[in-house]
């Protein structure tokens, strides 16, 4: 039957065609949105088509690598990666006061976005290496693996980033099994470091979180970004204004709207339906990896395709979050709708090493 020789391909070729599906019709979704937040600009969004071609085209790539041979180099990618975030410190780009850029010949980009892919990678290899759930003392060697980039981003500084690789590790060694009472006890440190942390904040990190308890005091200064996308997203009400009709976004009410606001211009535009049929988008992207993840044939790729998946929805919900009000403005962008190529090129090859733990532990049991 056809349906046979499709999924056939599909296998020889290492993809999962449901969840292509589903990130094609984001990463459609996302130039359709983007035209209207950068005010109908082609070129953005020809740019912005430009890099989703050769985001799916590393996903292709990334799909053909076996998970064996990720688990041989976890190691030295994760070293790799450590190598790459130190030299962002020493030789990086500074922009906006920030040093999260390396340039390399023509080449420039965020080596912190790596490390999303490296430590996940590394926790899983470092854990699988020994029955599970793993020791105390396996434990505090991965949580050590997780700490060390964590502290390089934050000295960028990348809080949100850093946030984002932190939970990738976190991730790998909660579907390890890790004791509850170990996740208890981790809760009451991190609790009572709090005071500490707030303390080795940055000023302007301090007032992200003042100012998503009370944006009004300061209405055009802290909190006019939120104050502006929650106008913009309560505005759209059930059917929304229409595409390119959104009035926040198109008389520049809205900053950073392509980027990370994009979210308040698609609620705007396309309203509270539009939104729950995008949120159901994003879900059956997340539960098709979930299932995938579960599917793999060794533990090493069930726990790193299930990190990625998480990670990915906890993007969703921060950018969701903070641009409706609910959490502090991080500057995490909306994936695959925002406008963007380093975390794109990131998020598609984390979707490639997930069909990879899945397709090749097809083929290997048939």
């Amino acid at each position: 039957m056809p349906v046979d020789r499709d999924r056939t391909l599909a296998q020889r070729m290492h993809l999962d065609l449901p969840l292509i599906l589903g990130l094609v019709l984001l990463s459609g979704l996302g130039l359709v949105v983007l035209y209207s937040a950068a005010g109908e600009n082609s070129q953005l969004v020809f740019r912005q088509g430009t890099r989703m071609a050769f985001a799916f085209a590393l996903m292709f790539v990334v799909a053909q690598v076996s998970p064996q041979f990720l688990f041989r180099w976890a190691p030295w990618l994760y070293f790799a990666g450590l190598g790459l975030l130190v030299a962002v410190l020493v030789f990086g780009d500074v922009s906006q006061g920030a040093r999260r850029w390396l340039s390399i010949g023509p080449v420039r980009f965020q080596p912190s976005e790596l490390a999303k892919l490296t430590v996940p990678m590394m926790v899983a290899c470092y854990v699988t290496a020994r029955p599970l759930p793993p020791s105390p003392r396996r434990l505090l060697f991965a949580a050590g693996a997780v700490v060390v980039p964590v502290l390089l981003v934050v000295r960028q500084p990348d809080l949100g980033t850093a946030l984002l690789i932190a939970g990738a590790g976190v991730f790998v060694l909660f579907l390890a099994g890790v004791r509850w009472r170990y996740i208890g006890g981790c809760g009451v440190l991190v609790a009572a470091a709090a005071p500490v942390m707030w303390y080795l904040m940055h000023e302007y990190q301090r007032e992200r979180i003042r100012t998503l308890f009370n944006p009004e005091q300061d209405p055009l200064g802290a909190g006019y970004h939120i104050i502006q996308s929650k106008i913009a997203v309560g505005s759209g009400g059930l059917y929304g204004k229409g595409w390119l009709n959104g009035t926040q976004s198109q008389l520049e009410f809205l900053p950073e709207r392509s980027t990370d606001f994009v979210f308040a211009v698609f609620g705007e535009e396309f309203g509270f339906l539009g939104v729950v049929l995008l949120l159901a988008a994003y879900m059956f992207v997340v539960v098709r990896g979930l299932q995938l993840a579960a599917d793999a044939q060794e533990t090493f790729g069930r726990l790193l395709g299930g990190s990625l998946v998480l990670v990915f929805f906890v993007y969703i919900m921060i950018n969701v979050g903070m641009v409706c009000g609910l959490l502090p403005v991080v500057g995490l962008p909306l994936p695959l709708i925002s406008y963007g190529g380093t975390s794109l090129v990131t998020m598609m090859a984390a979707f490639g090493i997930l069909m990879s733990v899945n397709t090749h532990r097809r083929l290997l049991s048939d």
